[in-house]
């Protein structure tokens, strides 16, 4: 029997576009979307699908058999704490939260492969686990699924995921072996000093001082630290301090990103940023520590997987410009899913007009409709034809 799931997503089209353009006028923040995980669960239960809620992570579902290989789909579904400006009809309701990280087109894909593995779900080899996750943003969904087992019960042995890229053209979709983004690590620093009088500095010891020359320290890392054929990023993007322009404080904070594309090198940066931050500060005077706070490992593509789908995309139905190179500095709690089963990660370029592209996580960022019915069958094709091969 033929299958041409690209030829039926096209035949939903219309139900697509009401599914993203609904979500993307209520987004959420963080592991608690009650809102959007309300409607996800209506949609897939009109599918007949039986739904379970797991509490700041998301939602699980699954098609097909409990016999043969399972693979899972990943999709995320939280906004961002921001202004949208994009001048979409159907742009965000909520203020000061949006969806310009394309999240709710991923809900949307998941939900069309959802419909288009349901009609067909007596010929699945095996099983079809299917994910909707909070919390990206925050680095918490994907712990939390991890948490509940979402990987264990029953096994899965491929996980799929995706992400919409608004300054790829369409047609473009990128799935390089190994490492495509990076790791992250928030990090944040308290300096100690001793507050005084602005005009008096000799009988005072100044945080501010200090952590400039903190700061100056951690961005020397990048060029003594680090080798030539290595991408680092290690940046302070936050301080706070002081209360007056004529008093001294006795305290300042700050606060910033590390990312890496390898976990050796990130954990010996980790060391040299403990060294620069303690002795600097003991230099002038003062004491500061270092606190890691969250960290998102690296996403890293399965070369056997990456091959195994390249195999599958053969009889899609349409053919994508790929890049065997392409990485970004950027992170997705999806790297949590790779450090534990052979994963990849699909960048599946949106871009709505040539020279007209806005990136993620920017407020005037606009995305092409035009790949939710592709987006919907390359989810579908790539999981039915992974069970049968």
């Amino acid at each position: 029997m033929k299958h041409d799931f690209l030829t039926r997503s096209l035949e939903l089209k219309e139900s697509l576009s009401k599914n993203r353009r609904t979500l993307h006028q209520c987004p959420e923040l963080g592991t608690q979307l009650p809102k959007t995980s309300a409607y996800v669960k209506g949609r897939l239960e009109d599918l007949g699908y039986s739904v379970q809620e797991i509490p700041g992570a998301g939602l699980v579902t699954q098609a097909g058999t409990d016999t043969g290989k399972r693979i899972l789909l990943r999709v995320d579904m939280d906004a961002l704490p921001m202004e949208e400006k994009s001048g979409e009809p159907f742009a965000s309701q909520v203020p000061g939260c949006a969806h310009t990280c394309g999240h709710d087109l991923h809900t949307t894909l998941l939900l069309g492969a959802a419909q288009l593995l349901k009609e067909r779900e007596p010929e699945l080899a095996g099983q079809v686990k299917l994910i909707f996750q909070a919390g990206e943003e925050t680095l918490e969904g994907a712990a939390a699924m991890l948490r509940a087992g979402t990987l264990e019960h029953p096994r899965v042995d491929a996980v799929l995921g995706i992400h919409v890229m608004p300054t790829l053209p369409v047609g473009h979709l990128y799935y390089p072996k190994g490492t495509i983004l990076s790791s992250t690590d928030m990090f944040e620093i308290e300096v100690a000093g001793k507050g005084g009088h602005a005009a008096s500095p000799h009988l005072a010891i100044d945080p501010i001082s200090t952590a400039a020359h903190i700061i100056l320290a951690l961005q020397s890392l990048q060029v003594k630290a680090v080798p030539p054929d290595q991408n680092v990023v290690l940046n302070v993007c936050q301080m706070e301090s002081g209360s007056a322009t004529n008093i001294i404080p006795d305290q300042a904070r700050l606060w910033g990103t590390l990312r890496t594309f390898d976990n050796q090198l990130c954990r010996t940066i980790q060391e040299r940023m403990k060294q620069a931050v303690t002795y600097t500060a003991q230099a002038l005077g003062a004491s500061a520590q270092l606190r890691f706070t969250e960290h998102c490992p690296c996403t890293y593509n399965d070369p056997g997987l990456a091959e195994a789908l390249a195999e599958c995309l053969t009889s899609f139905g349409t053919e994508f410009v790929t890049q065997p190179n392409y990485r970004l500095q950027v992170s997705d709690d999806f790297g949590f899913y790779s450090q534990q089963v052979p994963s990849v990660m699909f960048l599946l370029g949106c871009c709505p007009e040539e020279g007209k592209c806005y990136p993620n996580h920017n407020p005037y960022v606009r995305y092409n409709e035009k790949i939710l019915t592709t987006g919907a069958a390359l989810l579908a094709h790539c999981a039915y034809e992974w069970l049968r091969r």
